[in-house]
């Protein structure tokens, strides 16, 4: 009889130890390592008892993920992509969550002079014309194809020995960079955390084209059945509420927000920018 009982409490649920409730999240690298999820996440599961797995690549492989169904939601940073994600049938109820911006950081010497440019495509073009070593992460990421972006926008197709692909993350393409004195395009929550940058100075920001916004998408359930519609649709609607608006702008990275609330789509950019200001582009 006590053998039976034994087995009996192994077999049955026990309070507090049932089956958690959950999504699998493919997102960026770059709001990963900033911190930003072990910020929200808590308080998400707090609030609802759901939790968030989060699969933390470039934003290219995370739409992949997504495409395969290997993912409820997808909380990635270029829209061209994002709409091509949904009208290519695999996600549905698009959010704007967030935005941040890029940057653009070389050697303090600026031989190129970038610092001096009137945008992100003349401070490329400069680097090209100067043939002055660029480190890009040739990953298919959110940066990488903002990067194709600047430099089609710019006029160069960039090549020769002077651009170098890394194939690599954020972090490892800013530490080729600092080792060689390239120039480089990353986020600003990236390059703030990032402890290695020695004689690498954020030099340009501010320009339009390095906004770099960021959305929640709903993996289609008609594509495929398995997918947790109702948990993934909490996530995102907790995402754009009151709450998890405060939240993300009560993030921190050092003394920087690191990312401003816009799940508001129709504010005007500069009505946006004027409730969350960038920090001193020169300010590193």
């Amino acid at each position: 009889m006590i053998r039976i009982l034994a087995i009996m409490a192994i077999l049955l649920p026990v309070p507090g130890l049932a089956a958690e409730k959950f999504i699998t999240l493919a997102s960026t690298t770059s709001t990963q390592n900033s911190g930003l999820f072990d910020h929200i996440l808590p308080m998400f599961f707090a609030d609802t008892g759901i939790g968030v797995r989060v699969v933390a690549v470039g934003t290219g492989q995370a739409i992949r993920i997504a495409e395969n169904g290997d993912a409820d939601a997808l909380l990635v940073h270029h829209r061209p992509s994002e709409l091509a994600f949904i009208a290519n049938g695999f996600g549905i109820e698009r959010r704007d969550v967030m935005y941040n911006d890029f940057v653009i950081v070389g050697p303090g010497t600026d031989p190129a002079m970038v610092a001096a440019q009137p945008s992100a495509p003349t401070a490329f073009l400069a680097i090209a014309k100067a043939a002055q070593k660029f480190a890009s992460r040739g990953d298919d990421s959110g940066t990488h194809k903002k990067e194709r972006e600047i430099w089609a926008a710019s006029g160069v197709v960039p090549s020769g020995e002077w651009y170098l692909e890394t194939g690599s993350g954020m972090g490892a393409t800013l530490n080729l960079s600092q080792s060689i004195n390239a120039y480089t395009l990353t986020d600003r929550g990236t390059w703030i955390t990032f402890g290695n940058k020695g004689a690498l100075k954020l030099l340009y920001s501010g320009d339009p084209t390095l906004f770099n916004p960021y959305s929640i998408i709903l993996v289609n359930p008609a594509r495929y059945s398995h997918v947790k519609t109702d948990l993934a649709r909490r996530f995102a609607l907790w995402l754009v509420s009151d709450r998890g608006q405060s939240a993300i702008a009560e993030f921190r990275i050092e003394r920087y927000q690191a990312f401003c609330p816009n799940a508001t789509p129709q504010k005007a950019l500069d009505e946006v920018k004027a409730v969350c200001p960038s920090p001193n582009p020169l300010d590193d």
